[in-house]
């Protein structure tokens, strides 16, 4: 691919997903990481592109919040992740929900149920099922986090930890073979450990962008959930680890 066709495909993919690593970039393009560094260097030059840790974005991108800028990278997995998940829940059953742009998606899949009840510690989330279909939403009390409008804390921990579910599902930042779940903040990996020990079922739900990352807080290793839902096959390491383990794979197809 040409320097002029590769700008192309890097803006292309920017209008789609508003903010992007150049790791993924590297990986997308099937080309090294210097030679994106050296394509999207003369794009932020002239203002095309926005340059962030580790990462671009389209100026138009730059106001949006934290949370609503992630709630656009690979939105399409983790729609299809959301899907599928929200296909295994019934009408009328509890479930609990982590903070996280897949659970996100996966409370607007929700909107089509009836009489769910559930639990969980983001504003987003409680607002998009809370007074509809007869839900009824319980939601963690504590600071909410400006990022992402969400309770972390001691307080929000001894409230979800009343409450036991048929489901319990978190969304996480990486998974290893070694390390297993891992999260980048004490809190969200506090809370989201707290999360899986409520469920009847639990169940981690991510999109393949994050196999192989490790994060600073571990949440638990992979016998610590019951089934983890993706978009795409995991690596061979992580797969054999969620085999021995037991714990089940589900993979959302398009």
């Amino acid at each position: 691919m040409i320097h002029s066709k590769r700008h192309g495909e890097i803006l292309r993919l920017l209008n789609e997903e508003g903010t992007i690593t150049i790791a993924s970039l590297a990986e997308r393009l099937g080309v090294s990481l210097e030679t994106v560094r050296r394509d999207v260097k003369p794009l932020t030059d002239d203002g095309a592109l926005l340059k962030m840790h580790g990462a671009v974005s389209l100026p138009s991108m730059a106001g949006e919040a934290p949370f609503e800028r992630r709630m656009r990278e690979n939105a399409e997995a983790k729609r299809l992740i959301a899907r599928m998940v929200a296909a295994t829940i019934r009408d009328g059953e509890s479930i609990m929900l982590d903070t996280g742009t897949t659970t996100s998606f996966l409370a607007r899949e929700l909107l089509g149920h009836r009489r769910l009840t559930v639990v969980t510690n983001s504003s987003d989330i409680a607002r998009t099922l809370a007074t509809v279909n007869g839900n009824k939403v319980y939601m963690a009390g504590g600071e909410l986090r400006s990022d992402s409008g969400a309770a972390f804390g001691v307080t929000a921990i001894d409230f979800v930890s009343r409450f036991s579910v048929s489901h319990a599902v978190i969304s996480i930042g990486a998974v290893d073979a070694v390390a297993g779940l891992t999260d980048y903040e004490l809190e969200e990996a506090e809370f989201a450990r707290m999360v899986l020990s409520r469920g009847q079922r639990s169940l981690v739900i991510t999109d393949h962008s994050k196999f192989g990352r490790q994060g600073l807080v571990q949440v638990c290793g992979f016998d610590g959930f019951s089934e983890l839902a993706t978009d795409k096959q995991p690596p061979q390491d992580i797969a054999a680890a969620l085999s021995q383990a037991g714990a089940r794979l589900s993979i959302a197809a398009a």
